[in-house]
């Protein structure tokens, strides 16, 4: 090989010898805003509507300005040790065991996939939602409000599981980056539909009464459970502003020059910025239309013009059926990588079988039809059994921001910078760090209560609506 050739390989390939990263802040911020974007964005209305004007508000702002501040610490500690010239760290997880060791990696990795797990539940109940609900819309517009229009949420969720066991089966799915780019314009979709209703009925002038306060105690609302309800929409809240799971995977799009924890803590600022402004026109307009009747999706307060809605409630189920897969596919991954770990001789778990249909040919591994499969029908049982929209999205968003915001990127930033203990820096961080694990143990128990007392008031797999 001559010295040419060589020059121009190296001049193609990164520092780590894989082929030349070409992304930018601007790529950086467009995937951070199509990741935040999702599901927990219906339910910020709710949750805005029970904390009021002056806590909602505040609570969104403060949560983003933790996000940027941590998601920085998290920049800086793509490279090891070095943030500039250190090993590149390709995933969240490496990035702990490089900087907190393997004990910390192994907590790190029981919480982010088990989150990741349950995300694949609360998918399934907000698509199997979304599905009951356009039948709603089109019977209450032929029959009218008086109508009886409930309808079990359990057909649609079998339906989305087997098509959800299909797609499971496509071993190279996160590759098929037309499914993600679909998934992401619909997104962006019905987001900006619900803001749109939103307004035509503040237009109207048929927008309820609001509150500094939030949702008013009385006969309808007991103080006890008022206190519950804003610790759950605190965990709604936390889920509309987490990316951590794929922070990494977009730092490894950019290119080396000028440094990727820079130009990542610029596509970050940019990035939550302008989703919190989303979110908070979503969450205030979704308030003042609905007062303290606010319903736990935004779309599940309105009924005309159906077309529209049921457009809205259809971008929604597309986002799911994609975004269902961009969770899961890492957690059936890392279980299939555990699998060939401990049994690499196993033909049942390592042979693929190669099959013809219709002059295509497929490829079938035994375990991962199985596994995916069992896996699947799990998600979608659980979902069936509890239902509930807000308290399972405000439970995921809980579970994962007082650990992967906050608490692990605290901890790599004080080992990479090896702050004392006990100085100044370290006990302000520990602080931040302690007050937003308090605010997500709060969340968590407020959920697990919330789908408790659901749980007792409606009959098990026969929830309607």
């Amino acid at each position: 090989m001559s010295i040419t050739q060589t020059l121009i390989m190296e001049h193609e390939q990164d520092d780590d010898g894989k082929a030349k990263r070409t992304g930018n802040v601007w790529t950086a911020t467009t995937h951070i805003i199509t990741v935040v974007v999702g599901a927990g964005v219906l339910a910020l209305a709710w949750a805005m509507a029970q904390l009021g004007w002056i806590a909602g508000i505040a609570s969104i702002l403060t949560f983003a300005s933790i996000s940027i501040f941590t998601y920085s610490l998290v920049a800086d500690c793509y490279r090891f040790p070095d943030p500039i010239t250190g090993k590149r760290n390709y995933t969240y997880m490496q990035a702990v065991k490089s900087y907190l060791g393997g004990t910390m990696q192994v907590i790190c990795g029981l919480i982010l996939y088990g989150k990741l797990a349950g995300i694949t539940v609360g998918y399934t109940i907000t698509s199997s939602t979304s599905l009951a609900e356009i039948n709603k819309v089109v019977c209450v517009h032929r029959k009218g409000l008086e109508a009886d229009c409930s309808t079990s949420y359990n057909p649609y969720m079998i339906g989305f599981g087997i098509l959800q066991i299909f797609l499971s089966q496509i071993p190279n799915f996160h590759k098929l980056t037309w499914i993600s780019t679909i998934a992401a314009i619909t997104s962006f979709g019905y987001v900006f539909i619900a803001v749109g209703l939103c307004l035509t009925v503040l237009i109207s002038g048929k927008g309820a009464s609001t509150s500094i306060t939030g949702t008013q105690i009385g006969p309808e609302l007991t103080a006890a459970e008022k206190v519950w309800r804003v610790c759950t929409s605190m965990g709604n809240i936390a889920l509309a502003s987490t990316y951590a799971t794929v922070i990494y995977d977009i730092m490894d799009t950019l290119k080396s020059h000028p440094a990727e924890n820079k130009q990542m803590k610029r596509a970050n600022v940019i990035g939550v910025s302008t989703m919190t402004m989303i979110f908070l026109l979503c969450s205030c307009l979704g308030y003042a239309a609905f007062g303290d009747h606010t319903p736990g999706n935004i779309f599940f307060g309105f009924y005309e013009p159906y077309w529209i809605v049921a457009i809205g409630e259809v971008c929604i189920v597309i986002h799911m059926i994609g975004a269902y897969q961009v969770m899961a596919q890492p957690f059936f991954r890392v279980v299939e990588m555990g699998a060939n770990i401990a049994w690499p001789d196993s033909k049942f778990i390592n042979q693929d079988y190669s099959f013809n249909v219709c002059g295509a040919t497929i490829k079938l591994n035994l375990f991962r039809l199985i596994w995916r499969t069992i896996f699947v029908i799990l998600a979608t049982i659980l979902a069936m059994a509890m239902p509930f929209f807000n308290q399972f999205l405000a439970l995921l968003g809980a579970i994962g921001f007082g650990p992967l915001v906050v608490f692990f990127p605290i901890q790599m930033h004080i080992a990479q910078k090896r702050i004392p203990v006990l100085s100044l820096r370290w006990c302000a961080l520990q602080l931040l760090n302690c007050l937003c694990m308090v605010v997500s143990l709060a969340a968590i128990v407020a959920s697990i209560h919330e789908i408790s007392e659901n749980i007792h008031k409606y009959k098990i797999f026969a929830y309607k609506q």
